[in-house]
């Protein structure tokens, strides 16, 4: 254990421990050096607002501003949105990246998802109501009929036409509802 103390105080242990501390050092700033150069250090690009425009007009101001695009999959239809339009972006508008960045862009379908109309036809008006809301569809219109079963549906309309459960309309559809009256 002495002349391991010894060689510690020794002047060939301390010249080798002062030798690899300055490589070490000239290693890091060599390193730091090389990562600031390859990784743009300090140098940002703003993400511009695509809100609202459509792929191909994204794209074109994409590379103008030197950036990558992703478009994701299609988001539920907004009908404030211009359709094929951008909805969202990943990073948002307005924060700084580095030049290359990839934004991940959320389109706008061309009008809302369809849904398959539920079975409503011999149940209450109020349960078939709450049923069609349920997949998104609006309030029904309600119409009456000469029938013994009053608030019952005997019938579902779109547009003037007969609908059958498990036909597709376009979400937020409004359909009618025939219903009895309670008459014969």
């Amino acid at each position: 254990m002495r002349n391991f103390f010894n060689f510690i105080k020794s002047k060939s242990f301390i010249i080798q421990l002062g030798l690899a501390l300055m490589v070490v050092l000239v290693l890091v700033f060599v390193i730091l050096q090389w990562l600031k150069s390859t990784t743009n250090h300090g140098e940002f690009v703003e993400v511009p607002d695509f809100s609202k425009m459509t792929v191909s007009q994204m794209k074109h101001e994409v590379d103008k501003a030197g950036l990558r695009s992703h478009v994701l999959d299609s988001a539920n239809y907004n009908p404030s949105f211009p359709r094929f339009s951008i909805i969202e972006q990943n990073p948002p508008a307005g924060n700084k990246v580095k030049k290359n960045r990839k934004i991940y862009f959320t389109v706008n379908p061309s009008g809302y998802k369809k849904v398959s109309v539920p079975q409503v036809i011999q149940k209450t008006k109020r349960n078939a109501t709450s049923m069609l809301l349920a997949v998104g569809l609006d309030e029904p219109k309600i119409t009456y009929v000469d029938n013994i079963g009053k608030d019952m549906v005997l019938g579902i309309k779109y547009m003037g036409k007969n609908v059958k459960p498990g036909d597709k309309l376009p979400k937020t559809s409004k359909v009618e509802l025939v219903c009895g009256n309670g008459n014969r």
